[in-house]
């Protein structure tokens, strides 16, 4: 058995990185291990490599803020002769949101893999869950350290018991310490040792057990507190020692100062194994119930020592049967009665540690690591039945030819036409800015993709069109006669909003300086008119024009208040409607929906605000909840649209539905590099292909227009502008999000591409 180790190592100074390195030593006692050809991926905190003097098992380091070397470590993985691995995982040592990063490696990993989750949240976002969705659905299996997260990953994360085994933390195969130096150290000689170790920081409790000793050094004088261990490196990043020093305070003005120390240091297991053997009684006094694996409680327990602690849920089920005395969160009253209770009587004491001794036995490494070996051969046994495959999420070649046809028959010197019969133009209903918005940015992508020269030459009559309908004032009418005879005064917020998104996306993405400066010049013009806006998706496509343009212009404060103004509206809208399971902006779903979503991504992505993206990533699993019950999109319909509480009508679905839950998802999926909302971006975009819910294809193959909806018993046959640069948007955004995936995800093809 070879088998690589993803995780932190030490030297860090990092409880995963014992873990694992306890871990190996445990496997390599088995002889079906090879010591020799098996190595250690390993997590930095930090860009300098260098930074750890790791050992020589450490083959490849994985610097925790940098997406390609998790790609490269896949890439090492796969390139060696090792069988298997062991993904250790804990969201804080992954980069990325919540860890994101890990899931660059898993997808392109070839080799069968289990992971062991060290933490699972009662309570996860939703990238949270997601991540570890994501994960269990590449593990061969998921090891959990407690019932508990067995119980959480089945009830919460819809993860199969199947998928799941527990195997508790694993504790030092320590001998018997004959002659121990601490207990005999000054330190110790004479006093009755309270003990707490393990990285300190205020979740820790420590002033729980402080506030205890008063009532504690009235009954035994003799007592000390002992609190081994450095303070967390984040913390002493960001607020130096001054918890420690609180906690200094707070027992000086208690009076117990001269019955408290700390030992500011990290220990080798040895050291910490005669601490654990001279204190007199172990504490753990964590403030809330949400951890599920405390590897300081394990040892405890494993080297015999009478623990007390508050009742997490790890504590709840490892002290459970007598091997430990349990006290509410803060409760240093209760805390003073056990501790004094424990103090006089000996005999309670003494059936206290013989319990704890007893059952640690079952948890020394060279069991616990036999238990591991025996789940990785499972695993490797299930993989030689059915080797394990990653097929490309979006199949290019399955895709029809981009071909622009159908936009040159709509597009004339004026702009392009709204609408057609079939595939006919209808020169009487003229032309509007929405659509020469729209068409605009379709050809600045298909410029962006091939330097398409069709669509390159269509770009300056969208411009002139948009010029031609400016107002003075700035504002945009829409609609223009075939005469080209303004139709309207001002026209609505929503193709006011579509134009900025179509000028921001020219500012950022111009083929030349000619139009970037142009399309900034109408710009400008329009900024006053931001405020005035009232409607939601007027509000939205403006904030997702203002992302581009500040992605030309990050430094543009007056651009950042505007768009920090209209986000901030959204998101009142939304925690305003939001109500149960109704997740939404409004008290409806109507038309264009995934634009309000969409425009909060690309808030967050312009400014990096949370509440934008909690709101977005929230709203999109609620959208998503409803749109794929059948495993094709069913977009919400125009026939009554979807009222709160209520089902989605289904019917009539347009266009312009499926292109913005196509862009919602590419935006997604480039935020998060989490391949479910790819699978999603496809979904959506072959809905235009056949898979939708009468089967039939909106895209003609034979005009290249697309068809103007999905009706209950035929799709709409006109081509208009609207339904067919949806089509072509939707398909350059596929296009796009294609070469992302072949970057990232490892697909065959790309391995095909690099054989030739």
């Amino acid at each position: 058995m070879k088998i690589a180790y993803i995780s932190t190592y030490p030297p860090r100074e990092c409880g995963l990185a014992t873990f694992n390195q306890n871990l190996v030593k445990a496997l390599s006692l088995n002889p079906t291990y090879d010591s020799q050809k098996s190595f250690v991926v390993a997590l930095n905190e930090s860009d300098d490599v260098n930074e750890h003097h790791y050992p020589e098992e450490v083959k490849f380091v994985i610097r925790q803020q940098n997406q390609q070397d998790y790609i490269e470590a896949a890439d090492f993985i796969n390139s060696s002769d090792i069988d298997t691995c062991i993904i250790e995982h804990e969201f804080g040592i992954y980069g990325g949101n919540s860890g994101v990063f890990l899931l660059s490696l898993i997808n392109r990993l070839k080799k069968p893999f289990i992971t062991v989750l060290h933490t699972v949240l009662k309570e996860p976002n939703f990238m949270q869950q997601t991540i570890i969705k994501e994960i269990a659905s590449k593990s061969a299996k998921l090891i959990v350290m407690s019932k508990k997260a067995v119980m959480f990953l089945s009830s919460i994360y819809q993860i199969p018991q199947s998928s799941i085994k527990l195997i508790e933390h694993g504790v030092p195969d320590l001998e018997p310490i004959a002659n121990n130096e601490i207990a005999k150290s000054e330190l110790f000689r004479g006093k009755k040792v309270l003990f707490t170790f393990g990285l300190i920081s205020r979740n820790k409790g420590l002033e729980t057990v402080i506030k205890a000793l008063p009532g504690i050094v009235a009954e035994h004088p003799d007592v000390l507190y002992l609190i081994l261990g450095n303070t967390h490196p984040g913390v002493v990043k960001h607020n130096g020692e001054e918890y420690r020093d609180s906690l200094k305070t707070l027992a000086k003005d208690l009076g117990v100062e001269k019955n408290i120390a700390f030992v500011n240091k990290f220990v080798s297991e040895e050291e910490l194994h005669q601490y654990l053997t001279a204190c007199y009684l172990y504490i753990t006094p964590y403030l809330n119930e949400a951890q599920i694996t405390s590897g300081t409680l394990s040892y405890a327990i494993g080297a015999g020592a009478a623990v007390i602690s508050t009742p997490y849920w790890h504590a709840q089920e490892l002290l459970a049967d007598n091997r430990g005395k349990l006290f509410d969160f803060k409760d240093d009253t209760k805390l003073a009665a056990i501790v004094n209770d424990l103090l006089t009587d000996s005999d309670k004491y003494q059936k206290l540690k013989q319990n704890a001794y007893k059952y640690g036995l079952n948890l020394r490494w060279p069991a616990i690591g036999n238990n591991y070996l025996n789940v990785l051969n499972e695993a490797l046994s299930a993989e030689t039945k059915a080797a394990r495959t990653i097929p490309p999420i979006i199949d290019v070649e399955g895709m029809p030819a981009l071909n622009l046809s159908h936009i040159a028959l709509l597009t004339d010197d004026t702009g392009i036409i709204q609408h057609a019969r079939f595939g006919i133009p209808n020169l009487k209903e003229g032309y509007c800015i929405d659509d020469n918005a729209r068409a605009l940015i379709m050809a600045i992508m298909a410029v962006e993709q091939d330097k398409n020269p069709r669509a390159l030459a269509f770009m300056p009559v969208y411009l002139s069109f948009i010029q031609y309908m400016q107002t003075e004032d700035g504002n945009f009418r829409n609609f223009l006669s075939f005469n080209r005879q303004y139709l309207d005064e001002v026209g609505s917020e929503d193709s006011f909003g579509r134009t900025i998104w179509a000028l921001g996306y020219l500012v950022c993405s111009a083929p030349n300086n000619s139009y970037r400066e142009f399309g900034r010049e109408l710009f400008s013009h329009s900024v006053k008119h931001f405020k005035k806006l009232n409607y939601l998706r007027g509000k939205a496509n403006t904030i997702i024009g203002l992302s581009y343009y500040l992605c030309a212009h990050p430094g543009d404060e007056l651009i950042t208040n505007e768009i920090n103004m209209l986000a901030n509206s959204l998101v009142a809208s939304y925690k305003e409607n939001k109500d149960g399971d109704w997740h939404w902006f409004e008290d409806i779903l109507t038309y264009d929906n995934a634009i309000l979503p969409l425009a909060l991504l690309h808030h967050y992505d312009a400014t990096g605000n949370m509440d934008s993206y909690r709101v977005a990533m929230e709203s999109i699993q609620f959208l998503s909840g409803f749109s794929f019950e059948n495993g094709y999109l069913n977009p919400v319909g125009n026939a009554g649209w979807m009222k709160k509480h209520g089902k989605n009508p289904i019917y009539d679905q347009q266009a312009i539905e499926t292109m913005a839950m196509v862009l919602l998802y590419a935006k997604t999926f480039e935020l998060t590099k989490n391949d479910e909302y790819l699978n999603l971006m496809h979904i959506s975009y072959k809905w235009f292909l056949g898979e939708n819910s009468l089967h039939i294809p909106l895209y003609d193959f034979e005009t290249n227009g697309c068809a103007d909806g999905l009706q209950f018993n035929s799709v709409n046959r006109n081509q208009g502008a609207e339904s067919t640069l949806a089509y072509f948007i939707s398909h350059l955004t596929v296009l796009k999000a294609a070469e992302v995936e072949y970057e990232t995800l490892s697909s065959p093809l790309m391995e095909a591409e690099k054989s030739s």
